[in-house]
């Protein structure tokens, strides 16, 4: 959860929990950043990751990623 975190707070939260994980494992990040919401897609397209699911949420954005590899 990294509501309230200001860019690029969510986007090195996701960073860690990815390094941190296994292949396959889904990861969710919640943030109220605007900024996320270009960042987050951007890392994860870069980094050849999966996102699962992008949704707009009350005050925040959810992000579903998948670690590819």
């Amino acid at each position: 959860d990294a509501r309230g975190m200001a860019c690029p707070g969510p986007l090195l939260s996701l960073i860690g929990a990815i390094r941190q994980g296994q292949v396959g494992d889904v990861i969710e990040v919640l943030s109220s950043d605007a900024g996320s919401k270009t960042d987050i897609p951007a890392w994860v397209a870069k980094a050849k990751h999966e996102m699962v699911r992008v949704a707009e949420e009350a005050g925040y954005a959810r992000f579903v990623i998948r670690k590819a590899r």
